[in-house]
């Protein structure tokens, strides 16, 4: 007697799409090789999905989410300005097994280059972090816009290189947090 495979839900789907996307690119979030990967058919992905747009919608309102949702928390649970900055890897890269490897953020920026709804999922996501930095920063007295931009840019650069390199530059960040901190009691 042959055993019944559970029947897969849309989180499936999606789990294998941000790993399929930072391992293989864009091309591979189509139902067919998704389906390959989890070794069903495409009928399973069109039970979940009207179609492969709007299960691109779907995995970027997901990342999306999760990623507003970690700022949300970082502000209700830490009042220290300092300590909410230092937070700041934990609200930019929250840890998620929905939400896919590390390496699932460049891969969705590289995405955003050649696909609008990415490009457009990621420039909120950067405004709601900028926001968030720049709150904290003005909190902490430091006010020139500059330092937000080029705290993020780290972040970000730090990010695509440790989806190559597979780097922990959390205290690369912390590094340069404190640098910009030292700018405040200098």
């Amino acid at each position: 007697m042959t055993a019944t495979k559970p029947r897969l839900k849309s989180e499936d789907w999606i789990v294998a799409g941000f790993k399929a996307l930072s391992e293989h690119g864009p091309e591979a979030l189509k139902a067919e090789p998704l389906a390959r990967v989890l070794g069903t058919t495409k009928g399973s992905f069109y039970w979940h999905f009207k179609d492969v747009p709007d299960y691109h919608l779907r995995l970027l309102a997901l990342w999306e989410q999760q990623l507003s949702d970690a700022i949300d928390l970082a502000r209700s649970e830490e009042q220290d300005p300092v300590k909410r900055l230092h937070r700041l890897g934990d609200t930019l890269h929250p840890h998620n097994a929905l939400h896919g490897p590390a390496t699932a953020e460049p891969a969705i920026r590289a995405w955003a280059y050649g696909f609008s709804d990415a490009a457009t999922a990621v420039q909120r996501v950067d405004q709601k972090r900028l926001s968030y930095l720049d709150e904290t920063l003005k909190e902490l007295g430091l006010s020139n816009p500059d330092f937000k931009r080029i705290v993020y840019g780290a972040y970000i650069g730090l990010g695509s290189l440790s989806a190559t390199d597979t780097s922990d530059d959390r205290n690369t960040l912390s590094t340069l947090l404190a640098a910009i901190l030292a700018l405040r009691d200098a």
